[in-house]
């Protein structure tokens, strides 16, 4: 029986197909930072010590933040960066890797998530990965995100994320792209870990299949909610960061709702509900949100992705 099917009271606003890929990010998460509890109460008896309250809280525990990956937390889409690194290790064709390309270069300008390229990118990475193992893509993407994910991630972004870390806040990261990319990302920033899409896996090998559908829209706030209910947090102290209208489920389920470089839809949205902005795009701040610049490592450090045992127990 899954560890999160208690929450099948929740499943009254979105599809079925979202609350499983909701429900199967959250058990994702949690099997990953279960190694992680202990550093995780150190860090809150640190935050205890902080003087002054200030946004993020230092020492709520009933308080995280959530960040968007894309063109939020990092330029461009990840699993485009992904896509990039298996074609260099011969994973597919010249023919795949032009549409890759042109499907990173039109949404770095658009700067907006076209459903149709997406579709088309996620069926083409779940046919490639088909027959893989886990732990080699795992080990691939480590690689990856030295070779091109590294140097796209938004300073801005990052000090943001910095502070709730500093205020002793659990951060995760909320993407569509695959729990494992996720994760890796997660850990490399130093944040709490991460709710991505699952691809199922048999044995430590991919179908070819998700569990649900990729965690986008709607599956984003299922999986949120789903997390803060296990983790017991209260969703009116937490935070999310998002530069998608596609992410207003997410956004509108936390009491602090912000958007980061948006686009056109989420701008006049976040203007319309007094939500705050900043755009890392420029250098322009579209209005200053009260958080510190922070600097220094993240004090937070993920485990392996346990993504592949999840999908056993569920078969």
């Amino acid at each position: 029986m899954p560890a999160l099917g208690w929450l099948t009271a929740r499943r009254r606003s979105a599809s079925p197909r979202s609350v499983l890929a909701g429900e199967a990010a959250a058990e994702a998460a949690l099997a990953v930072r279960e190694e992680a509890a202990p550093a995780e109460a150190a860090d809150a008896r640190e935050a205890e010590e902080e003087r002054e309250p200030r946004f993020p809280v230092a020492g709520d525990p009933r308080a995280a933040a959530f960040f968007d990956l894309d063109n939020t937390v990092m330029q461009g889409a990840a699993i485009f960066h992904f896509g990039r690194g298996l074609y260099k290790r011969k994973f597919f064709h010249k023919r795949d890797l032009l549409r890759f390309a042109w499907q990173q270069t039109w949404f770095r300008l658009a700067g907006t998530e076209d459903p149709g390229h997406m579709e088309d990118v996620r069926n083409s990475a779940l046919s490639i990965v088909k027959g893989h193992r886990v732990e080699e893509l795992m080990a691939i993407g480590e690689e990856v995100y030295d070779e091109y994910m590294a140097g796209k991630i938004w300073p801005g972004t990052r000090a943001l994320a910095q502070a709730h870390l500093d205020a002793g806040q659990p951060v995760w990261l909320v993407t569509a792209a695959p729990v494992e990319t996720a994760t890796i990302i997660a850990r490399r920033l130093g944040l709490t870990g991460a709710l991505g899409t699952v691809a199922e896996s048999v044995g430590g090998v991919y179908t070819g299949r998700l569990v649900g559908e990729p965690l986008h829209g709607p599956a984003k706030a299922e999986a949120v909610k789903a997390l803060a209910a296990a983790r017991g947090l209260d969703l009116a102290r937490c935070a999310a960061y998002s530069d998608s209208a596609n992410d207003i489920p997410m956004l509108s389920l936390v009491g602090h709702p912000y958007a980061i470089n948006p686009d056109s839809a989420l701008r006049k949205h976040a203007r319309e509900h007094d939500w705050r902005l900043r755009d890392y795009r420029t250098g322009r701040k579209a209005a200053r949100i009260g958080l510190p610049a922070a600097a220094g490592v993240g004090a937070v450090a993920g485990g392996a992705v346990a993504a592949a045992a999840i999908q056993r127990r569920r078969r």
